[in-house]
This record gives C-alpha cells, sequence and structure tokens, in this order.
C-alpha cells in the first residue's frame, strides 16, 4: 500500500536541480545507483558528474552510467575537490546514517562554490506516524537501534545544524516534504504538499551566502566542549 519510492523524494529533487540552473558540476554523496545523479544530468546533459560510494555493486553500476566515482569515507576523509570548484552538493537519505555530521559539513561548505546549492534529503523525525508512534511509547521508525540510523532530524534541529559551524551561511530557498505514512501515494502525495512538516521525508534547497573562512563545522565540536570523541581533521585530538 506504501510506495516506499516516494521517500527520496525524486520530484524534488528535480525541482531543486532546475532551480539550481546553472550548473556544470554536480557532486552526490552516498550516490547509490545514481539516480539523483542522472537528474542533474538530464537537466544539463554537459554538467560533470561526481558520486561518493563505497559499495561495489553501486560502483559498478555509476561507473556504467559514466559517472565518475571516487570510494571515500565521507566522515573522515576529505572530499577530492578544491575550495570552492562545485557548483551543486546533493545528500539525499543519507545524514541520518552517519555520526561525523561536523565534518561531513565542514568539507561540503568547504568545495561549494559561493552561489552555489546545497540540495538535501533526510527522514523526518517529527513526520506523523513517528508522532503516533512516540504517544503511545514506540521508537519512531527512522532511528530505530537495529537498523542503520543513527541519527533523527526535525526541520527547525537541521536548521540549528546549518548554523552551528556557519551561522547565516546558507539560505532556505525552497522545503518540501515526501509520502506520507501510513497512507498510499495517491492520499500520500497531496498530504505531502499540504503538511510538508508532517511528511515522511523533508527535502531542502539551500544556497551558499558567502565564503566559509573559519572551518566552524570542524571546529564546533571543541569550542561548545561536546564531550565526544567527533572527527575533526586537523583539529582532531
Amino acid at each position: 500500500m506504501i510506495d516506499k519510492n516516494l521517500n527520496y523524494g525524486r520530484h524534488h529533487i528535480a525541482d531543486f536541480l532546475k532551480k539550481s540552473l546553472p550548473y556544470t558540476t554536480v557532486v552526490d554523496l552516498g550516490a547509490g545507483q545514481g539516480d539523483d545523479l542522472m537528474l542533474a544530468k538530464k537537466q544539463n546533459p554537459d554538467a560533470v558528474l561526481y558520486a561518493l560510494e563505497s559499495y561495489a555493486p553501486y560502483v559498478k553500476t555509476l561507473k556504467e552510467k559514466g559517472i565518475n566515482v571516487f570510494s571515500v569515507d565521507l566522515e573522515k576523509d576529505r572530499l577530492p575537490f578544491e575550495d570552492e570548484s562545485i557548483d551543486v552538493v546533493m545528500i539525499n537519505q543519507v545524514f541520518e546514517h552517519v555520526k561525523e555530521v561536523f565534518w561531513i559539513m565542514h568539507e561540503v561548505t568547504r568545495v561549494l562554490k559561493v552561489g552555489g546549492h546545497f540540495i538535501i534529503g533526510v527522514p523526518n523525525l517529527a513526520s506523523l506516524h513517528n508522532r503516533l508512534l512516540l504517544l503511545i511509547g514506540n521508537q519512531p521508525t527512522c532511528i530505530q537501534n537495529d537498523s542503520a540510523h543513527v541519527r533523527g532530524y526535525t526541520r527547525n534541529d537541521f536548521f540549528k545544524l546549518l548554523d552551528s559551524g556557519f551561522p547565516g551561511g546558507y539560505k532556505l530557498e525552497q522545503f518540501g516534504g515526501s509520502n506520507f505514512y501510513p497512507f498510499p501515494a495517491v492520499i500520500a502525495k497531496p498530504l505531502a504538499r499540504l503538511f510538508p512538516t508532517m511528511a515522511w521525508s523533508m527535502f531542502m534547497l539551500l544556497k551558499k551566502e558567502r565564503s566559509y573562512m573559519d572551518d566552524g563545522y570542524a571546529k564546533f565540536p571543541i569550542t561548545k566542549q561536546l564531550e565526544t570523541n567527533f572527527f575533526t581533521g586537523p583539529y582532531s585530538r
């Protein structure tokens, strides 16, 4: 009954990419089989596409599609791009899988051009079905301890993360929701449009407003004394 393909919000990704034109370089972090990158290619056939992906079957598929693939560890490696060299960075259904969000934000912000766009999709901890599950004492589906997810996000909390190391550095240009559990697609689609902050997943189109100069994301766990062994690149203990 539930169409889980809607969780990836590809109608939002396509719309965000259209609004990000013109672009010539697009990077997808955790690119999977390259579906989002193919949407970027459709908008601009001349765009150079880069995928960061380590799962061997997906790497093979990406290369067959003519996509440049780098198998790096997002949580501790530098992205293989120069400062302010990328027009669009995408990360769809990946942030919930990682601990090292400050390092990833540091690297994304380092390589993204001023005026470039950051496209994000994450499961929504505050979706209607997750609120109902908590109400009856059950774990939200997006942050269950026997799954691969290690973080949960709401709209406001994600904006706190954005501002943590780069206050005012990103401008929200568009926000949307996709899928609406436990309803079938014919009902889920209009509900997600009407109530995006209660949809299964959230999607954001962000624009980088200024240069990133002070390594704020990498330094954040140290300056705030988070008392957790986060990876912070050259600032790591």
